[in-house]
């Protein structure tokens, strides 16, 4: 089952400073729920593990991620991943191309399109739930972007050259829940989703 997305995010710091936290792969990583990067090989090669929630199965996924091509003048990135759950019986493939923008005087724009290959067992729990708790955890992801890039922000305006704080990333179940059941109640009816 492959789920692509396309997805953006208005940062309250100059494309510089936005550019800084999308090149530090492990800062990036630490954004996303339930995702941690366990070795860094060499430059552009890491190992890592990602567990995600799945209706009434938890899955993890163990896996590696290659750093394709970064470029600092263009601020684009292009990283490719692959892993398997070890559990056994499901895998995964991830193809993420992203880019910083100047939008304005001290702003920018993350953006990024991703396609996300899903085979085995994870695979039977179809586009529907894939799609909800993508969302979901993409929404955590770029609530923990932001809240990096105004820490950021903060220590730019003041002067200081602390260390950006690790965000902890935060599952907001109650708001996940009322997700898929909404998404269940409109596939009942065969109403489109409404946000």
């Amino acid at each position: 089952m492959k789920v692509e997305l396309e997805k953006s995010l208005a940062l309250p710091v100059a494309a510089a400073a936005g550019w800084s936290l999308v090149e530090n792969i492990e800062e990036m990583a630490a954004c996303m729920p339930g995702a941690k990067i366990t070795e860094r090989v060499d430059a552009t090669h890491y190992k890592g593990v990602i567990t995600v929630k799945l209706g009434p199965a938890t899955v993890s996924f163990k896996g590696e991620l290659e750093v394709v091509a970064m470029d600092p003048v263009a601020r684009t990135i292009h990283v490719i991943g692959k892993g398997a759950d070890t559990g056994g019986g499901s895998g995964a493939s991830l193809d993420l191309n992203a880019a910083v923008k100047e939008t304005g005087v001290g702003t920018c724009e993350l953006s990024g399109v991703s396609v996300v290959n899903v085979t085995g067992k994870v695979a039977a729990f179809g586009s529907r739930m894939m799609g909800t708790v993508t969302d979901q955890l993409l929404k955590i992801f770029f609530d923990n972007v932001l809240a990096k890039a105004e820490a950021l922000k903060t220590d730019v305006a003041s002067g200081t050259t602390t260390a950006t704080p690790t965000v902890e990333a935060k599952f907001n179940a109650l708001s996940f829940a009322w997700a898929i059941l909404k998404d269940f109640i409109a596939g009942l009816f065969g109403r489109p989703k409404t946000g």
